[in-house]
């Protein structure tokens, strides 16, 4: 079973123009990762500063090490402290 994240990022208007810079190597990085079958972070155009992120990954493996990845790259760095609402769908399945 594939591993999905679903949610958003919502971003304050003083760090928009650094998210926004620095979305395309990070979606880059990604969509490259072994496992990732989709990535996808759109700006939402009805809720300023919130951007809508979906990602499938073929299974948890792939998925944590995305994670261990993002964590330690310029995007964490970036997004420090921007507040996340995600929801995760295939991890039990996959343990």
């Amino acid at each position: 079973m594939t591993v999905k994240l679903t949610g958003h990022i919502t971003v304050s208007a003083d760090r928009l123009d650094a998210v926004r810079a620095a979305l395309p190597d990070h979606i880059r990085l990604t969509r490259a990762e072994p496992g990732c079958l989709s990535f996808d972070v759109t700006e939402n155009a009805s809720h300023p500063g919130r951007f809508d992120v979906a990602e499938e990954f073929t299974d948890a493996k792939a998925f944590e090490a995305h994670q261990t990845r993002a964590a330690t790259s310029p995007w964490a760095e970036i997004t420090k402290g921007i507040p996340r609402d995600y929801t995760v769908t295939g991890l039990a399945e996959n343990s």
